[in-house]
């Protein structure tokens, strides 16, 4: 036992001396955990080998600050959930960015269409203003739930959470939402501007047909 550990002692050292081969040492003990940790936030493979790579790069860089070899591990950890919640928040930034530019590009696309087809500005805003009727002319819980799950992009199991009720009556009053608006709102399309007039609805409606 006292071998094992002056053998611990000498190979900390080394790596604390900027020894390679030390530090291979480490990255094989703890490489492959620090991958399956890295897995459990990002559920990628490839990513979660790229984010243990970087905390032993960081480890690397940082030797001389830790003090004893059971500070190695630590700082592998700790710097891998970092690494990993960083990529995290990343990738809602990009999420958000190619979500906020998908909708740029339709809503043009819809006005282009509109435009075509002679239906005006003026018009596009009465639509909107008797949608948005519409749907305050819900029942309220209905309305609540309508809210939450098309404009707040919700799960039903957070909206039940939320209001307290169940996910069955979650889905009874998304059904009855979609089914009231469909129903006051065809009265306003023509025939001629249908299939433009359901892709603008596609904003506040999930499933039309």
């Amino acid at each position: 036992m006292k071998n094992l550990s002056l053998t611990k002692k000498s190979v900390f050292l080394r790596f604390k001396r900027g020894d390679e081969i030390a530090f291979q040492y480490y990255f094989d003990k703890y490489y492959n955990n620090i991958v399956g940790f890295c897995m459990q936030f990002l559920y990628d493979e490839d990513k979660s080998k790229s984010m243990a790579q970087e905390a032993f790069i960081n480890l690397w860089i940082n030797k001389e600050k830790i003090i004893k070899d059971t500070g190695i591990p630590a700082f592998l950890f700790t710097s891998a959930k970092s690494n990993c919640l960083n990529q995290i928040r990343h990738n809602n930034i990009v999420l958000k960015y190619k979500t906020q530019k998908l909708q740029e590009k339709e809503n043009q696309l819809n006005i282009e269409v509109l435009n075509a087809l002679h239906f005006d500005s003026m018009d596009l805003s009465e639509l909107e203003v008797i949608i948005e009727r519409a749907i305050q002319e819900l029942p309220e819980r209905c309305r609540q739930v309508f809210i939450k799950r098309r404009r707040e992009n919700k799960k039903n199991r957070e909206i039940a959470k939320e209001l307290d009720i169940s996910i069955k009556a979650v889905e009874a009053n998304i059904t009855r939402a979609n089914k009231e608006l469909k129903l006051k709102l065809a009265h306003y399309a023509p025939l001629i501007l249908l299939f433009v007039f359901y892709q603008f609805l596609q904003k506040y409606i999930l499933y039309i047909g």
